[in-house]
């Protein structure tokens, strides 16, 4: 995959995207790899490509002291699975091209068209 431009990036989800996620356990607690993803963001950065962790958990209005754990904790799973550091953010900006989330839904630009509308959203509930 070839980057748009210099500098941009690859956004990650990491709960229930990169990490299973099942429930919240605490902000240390991150899942095990998802194996298909992992290999994907590994491939993305052996091609160079800029990949970055997108997460709520280090969010704005987070308790003091949580996105410094959060960071850390991720910081941690990132080198034990994928070999390196990755930058970690909760925030778009203009060089971010594509996000990969679990709960994004697709829309064509400019049209309001929904893209890969077949599957039902997953409300976080369980049936």
């Amino acid at each position: 995959m070839s980057t748009c431009h210099e500098g941009s990036w690859i956004g990650v989800d990491l709960d229930g995207t990169l990490a299973h996620y099942d429930r919240w356990v605490g902000i240390t607690h991150i899942g095990e790899p998802i194996p298909a993803m992992l290999e994907r963001v590994k491939e993305w950065r052996k091609a160079g490509t800029g990949v970055r962790i997108f997460t709520a958990r280090v969010g704005p209005g987070q308790p003091p002291g949580f996105v410094f754990l959060a960071k850390e904790a991720i910081e941690n799973w990132c080198i034990k699975h994928l070999g390196e550091r990755l930058p970690i953010t909760a925030e778009k900006d203009l060089k971010m091209f594509q996000l990969w989330d679990d709960r994004c839904v697709c829309v064509k630009r400019n049209s309001g068209e929904i893209l890969g509308a077949n599957e039902e959203p997953d409300t976080g509930k369980d049936s």
